[in-house]
C-alpha cells in the first residue's frame, strides 16, 4: 500500500463516523426528567446544542445549572446513553469510506470528546480500528471543547500529517471548526448529527449532508 499526498482527516466521532444523535436525545431527556425539565424535540436540540455542555443548558434554561443539578444530569445522561451506544450503528457509507481511504494510501485519525475507556472498544467493535493511525478520546474530567485536544492530537500524529495545513477535520459540530482552526486545518461539517445546517453554516465552512461528499470536500481543501 503507497503512500498519496491528499487530505489527513481527522474524524470526529459521535454524532459523524457513529449515527447516535437519537441516543442521544433519548439519554438527554432522560437527564431533564430527573429534574422535572421538559423533553427536548431533536430539532431544538440541533438549534441550540453548543460546547461546553454546560453552557447548552443555559441555553435551555436561561441560567446555569447548578453543581448539583449538573452532577444529576451528568450522571444520568451517560447512564442512558451509555446502555444506547452499543446498539447505534455507524453512518450510512462510513465502514466502506475508512477502508477505501485507508487502501488508497490515505491517512485518518480519530478525535472524539467521548471518553476514551468506552471509545476504543466501541470502535473496535465496529472493526474500523485498523483504518485510524491514531484514536484519541477524552481522558480528563474537563468538558471543554476540542481546542486544545486538538493540539495534542496532531502532537502526537508528528512524523504522519507534514503540515496543519493539509488536515481537515470532519464533524458534526461548530466546536470541530473551532479546534481546526485553531491549529490552522480546515474542517467540513456533516449534517447529519448535533447541529441544524443552519447553526453550522455560522461557521464559514463547507457544510455537507453526506460522509462521502464531506470525504470528497476534504480532498479538494487539502489539494
Amino acid at each position: 500500500m503507497g503512500t498519496r499526498r491528499g487530505a489527513h482527516i481527522v474524524w470526529d466521532w459521535n454524532g459523524t463516523l457513529l449515527h447516535d444523535i437519537h441516543a442521544v436525545i433519548e439519554a438527554t431527556n432522560a437527564s431533564f426528567a430527573e429534574l422535572g425539565i421538559e423533553p427536548i424535540t431533536l430539532e431544538r436540540y440541533r438549534e441550540l446544542y453548543c460546547v461546553p455542555i454546560p453552557l447548552f443548558y443555559e441555553r435551555l434554561l436561561g441560567r446555569l445549572p447548578s453543581d448539583s443539578e449538573w452532577r444529576v444530569m451528568d450522571a444520568v445522561f451517560h447512564r442512558h446513553y451509555w446502555a444506547r451506544a452499543e446498539t447505534c450503528g455507524l453512518t450510512e457509507g462510513a465502514a466502506r469510506l475508512l477502508a477505501e481511504r485507508r487502501a488508497e494510501g490515505h491517512t485518518q485519525s480519530l478525535l472524539s470528546l467521548a471518553p476514551h475507556e468506552h471509545l476504543v472498544p466501541l470502535v473496535r467493535r465496529h472493526g474500523i480500528q485498523e483504518h485510524f493511525v491514531r484514536i484519541d478520546g477524552r481522558t480528563d474530567d474537563s468538558h471543554a471543547g476540542k481546542a486544545e485536544r486538538m493540539v495534542r492530537h496532531l502532537a502526537a500524529l508528528e512524523g504522519v500529517v507534514a503540515t496543519a495545513e493539509r488536515v481537515v477535520v470532519i464533524g458534526d459540530a461548530l466546536d470541530d471548526a473551532i479546534a481546526a482552526a485553531h491549529v490552522g486545518a480546515r474542517a467540513v461539517l456533516y449534517t447529519g448529527g448535533s447541529h441544524s445546517r443552519a447553526s453550522l453554516e455560522c461557521a464559514g465552512v463547507p457544510v455537507v449532508d453526506s460522509l462521502g461528499e464531506a470525504v470528497l470536500v476534504a480532498e479538494r481543501l487539502a489539494a
